[in-house]
């Protein structure tokens, strides 16, 4: 008795802008022993198109069906709502874009989705953190790239080490990227207030931004009461995407992973980890914030559900 993988089907992916996604996405579908379906955005129509006779040249040459990755030949949104409520043909639907789109399909689909959201991500500065670790990782996380669901949108700080730590932070990633924009929280803002390259960087926080997924050179700050706020904090703002805690203390980071109700979390190491390549799935189809089939970056096994397989001799149950 044991298990084994199995494909899910047919899978359907809808995405916008990137065409390499329609490659990678047809290469992890045929790997995993699925079909797909592909449905990419009309500002990358003709290069999706091209792409997709490439792919059907390719299986022409195989074993394998000419059918087994199709690309939709429309940009009708039409298209869109037919495939999320074919259940009888589609076994799971994969958006890939803005907020907009997934939560049109996650809304509307017949067919079980695998999705996120956004990625509003969090990095926490715990006391016992090391400065350089804390600075380095501070400015790749929000610098790095600013397009991204694993970007940091939100700095957290324990009030211990923050007026000493905090404006060294903030310069950096101010040196970095000077169109940055810090949204900041009273303690943060009586903190920075007096660091002369800060000047005109600073506005105060509103309630919205610990909610926001900025995806633009906009950072929120907040100086929090140790770790129980931090882990507060993130379980009710983030998107349950990726979170990080920067700290040499053993015990608080157990603690972190085990009580930050996200797909990632990470001890003192950027959010921009957070991707299927670097974990070493090689391609991903996508990043899942559900708790159900898969969970972060979507790669070969999250394509794949499984099967109980018995083998007997003729056993029959008393």
């Amino acid at each position: 008795m044991g298990k084994m993988r199995v494909p899910l089907g047919v899978v359907g992916m809808i995405y916008e802008s990137r065409p390499n996604v329609t490659l990678e996405a047809a290469s992890l579908a045929l790997k995993s022993g699925n079909a797909i379906i592909l449905r990419g955005g009309s500002e990358a129509f003709e290069s999706n198109q091209a792409i997709a006779k490439c792919i059907i040249k390719g299986l022409s040459q195989t074993d394998l069906s000419e059918h087994s990755v199709q690309v939709l030949q429309t940009t009708d949104r039409a298209a869109v709502g037919e495939l999320i409520t074919m259940t009888e043909y589609v076994d799971v639907i994969v958006p890939r874009g803005g907020k907009g789109l997934i939560e049109r399909i996650s809304n509307d689909a017949r067919v079980p989705v695998i999705k996120h959201l956004d990625g509003n991500c969090h990095t926490f500065i715990d006391s016992d953190a090391d400065p350089e670790i804390a600075i380095k990782v501070s400015v790749n996380a929000k610098t790095h790239r600013y397009g991204t669901c694993n970007t940091m949108e939100t700095l957290l700080i324990d009030s211990s080490i923050a007026k000493d730590l905090l404006p060294k932070i903030a310069t950096a990633i101010i040196e970095a990227d000077d169109a940055m924009q810090l949204r900041v929280d009273e303690s943060a803002e009586s903190i920075l207030a007096d660091v002369i390259t800060l000047n005109g960087h600073l506005s105060a926080a509103t309630s919205e931004d610990w909610d926001t997924e900025y995806l633009a050179p906009i950072l929120a700050v907040k100086v929090v009461d140790g770790i129980d706020e931090a882990i507060e904090h993130i379980n009710t703002h983030g998107s349950h995407h990726t979170d990080v805690i920067i700290t040499d203390n053993y015990t608080k980071s157990q603690r972190f992973i085990r009580e930050v109700d996200s797909a990632s979390v990470m001890i003192n190491a950027s959010s921009r980890f957070a991707d299927g390549f670097e974990y070493g799935l090689g391609a991903e189809i996508g990043i899942s914030t559900d708790k159900i089939h898969a969970r972060g970056p979507v790669g070969l096994e999250g394509l794949t559900s499984q099967k109980w397989i018995v083998y007997g001799h003729g056993e029959v149950r008393a």
